[in-house]
């Protein structure tokens, strides 16, 4: 027997004792991790450094604030989610208790990404212990310094038989994957993320598959260019571009386009200096795989600005890319990567065609001053999301469902939408034994005149 096999029937057999199911339980364990972040924040903080070039501050604004929101809103809600929640009643179950019983799926695999190697991990964690599951968290062994971490510190605060970390890569991750599970929560690529679906297929195991795509971003020519150039070159280069929410590609008119290029380079400056490679809150490409990988995509495309690379360092420069087509090399995957193409459009028109002849993005953005205009994008594309006049924050929005459509995902989490994706809500309808007169009208023989004098129509 496997070393996964072993930790996921050890992790079941945990589970199927029930000492999940008091909602003190998973309080208490909430509030150890919560405790895990406060303790071995400079470990966290360590670990990134090593893995993406990332500063101690921004892993606390991108990693582990938002962790201890989550953490602090399913600790004081969590009464109110596991709560039954009464639902509508018809005629024939008006004397009935009827509502909706949220429970425990039981033993959930979450597959992390090495990008935010901490928030993308712990968070969907959060909605499992709270909806009272067993899981077993697989870093992601592109992001190892994490991966490791997480592995001899975690198990410190949490159950270790029902919340195991293993680590490990390809071959462990397709041996845990050959595994019967209840759940399966995935964030990565879509080419892994159909991987994960198939295997998950064999078992009829749910799956939330958090991936990405080319989140086009249209700027109005007659918007606030300043600003929306400030706020898409803080978008697109935070983490070096590797951010699955990332602005991918703007769209705009040809008059804008030396505009925004010029808006961005002044944005890159204050950002990061006249030296982005020394300056510590720019990070570094994950690995030399993907540093080759994004450099490539540059073929055939005019560098606007940018442009410099150090390989050793897996370095890459914030670019802009201008003139850059449909058929460009850029334009066939997502970028992943701190490159920003151009492409130019005649106006909203095209751009919403533009965006609707590609699969659905995880994001839609769209820069204007104009209601109406934001409006039409939102009735006339379809996208995971869409944000107007920013970029990134509504990851920061608890109440909103983060995830995708299509190509760029499927199902959702943070807050309470984490809770009920990892739970079963169960319909529950009870009735006494009691009043059987009521329910002739059910009964055979079915008559004409016992439907009218019942009013069975009026019956959902």
């Amino acid at each position: 027997m496997s070393r996964e096999q072993l930790i996921v029937q050890r992790a079941r057999k945990s589970f199927q004792t029930g000492k999940t199911k008091p909602l003190e339980f998973r309080v208490h364990q909430l509030k150890n991790l919560l405790r895990f972040i406060t303790e071995k924040r400079r470990n966290i903080a360590d670990a990134v450094k090593k893995d993406l070039g990332k500063s101690e501050h921004g892993t606390e604004l991108f990693e582990t604030l938002g962790l201890e929101g989550e953490i602090n809103l399913a600790i004081e809600n969590l009464m109110e989610w596991a709560a039954p929640r009464p639902v509508e009643k018809n005629l024939l179950t008006i004397s009935d208790e009827v509502y909706i019983q949220p429970e425990p799926l039981g033993l959930v695999l979450i597959i992390g990404a090495w990008n935010y190697p901490w928030a993308v991990t712990l968070q969907p964690l959060v909605g499992a212990i709270a909806a009272g599951n067993a899981a077993i968290i697989k870093p992601s062994e592109v992001s190892s310094y994490s991966a490791k971490a997480m592995e001899e510190l975690l198990p410190l605060y949490l159950d270790k038989d029902l919340y195991p970390v293993v680590t490990g890569g390809v071959l462990e991750t397709q041996e845990l994957l050959k595994q019967k599970f209840d759940h399966i929560f995935y964030t990565g690529s879509s080419a892994v993320g159909r991987l994960v679906m198939e295997a998950a297929s064999h078992h009829l195991t749910p799956v939330t598959l958090e991936l990405g795509g080319k989140s086009p971003c249209y700027i109005d020519k007659n918007c606030d260019i300043t600003v929306a150039c400030r706020r898409i070159t803080w978008g697109k280069f935070v983490n070096c571009g590797q951010t699955c929410i990332a602005p991918d590609y703007i769209l705009c008119e040809p008059s804008i386009q030396s505009t925004v290029v010029e808006e961005i380079r002044k944005c890159i400056k204050e950002f990061y200096t006249d030296n982005p490679k020394s300056f510590e809150d720019y990070g570094r490409i994950i690995n030399q795989r993907h540093f080759k990988r994004i450099m490539a995509l540059m073929d055939g495309s005019t560098v606007a600005l940018g442009g410099d690379s150090d390989e050793s360092q897996c370095y890459i420069e914030p670019t802009v890319l201008k003139d850059v087509t449909s058929e460009s090399k850029v334009m066939r995957e997502e970028i992943f990567g701190p490159l920003l193409p151009i492409i130019t459009v005649s106006g909203v028109d095209e751009a919403i065609q533009f965006i609707n002849e590609r699969e659905k993005p995880l994001v839609v953005y769209v820069f204007s001053h104009e209601k109406k205009l934001i409006k039409r994008v939102i009735a006339e594309t379809s996208s995971g999301a869409l944000l107007a006049n920013d970029c990134l924050v509504h990851f920061t929005v608890s109440a909103l469902p983060f995830g995708g459509v299509g190509n760029s995902g499927m199902g959702c989490y943070h807050g309470r939408h984490t809770f009920d994706q990892l739970s079963h809500l169960r319909s529950c309808l009870i009735k006494q034994l009691k009043m059987e007169g009521v329910n002739s009208m059910r009964y055979p023989p079915h008559t004409a005149k016992k439907m009218t004098t019942q009013h069975w129509s009026r019956l959902d």
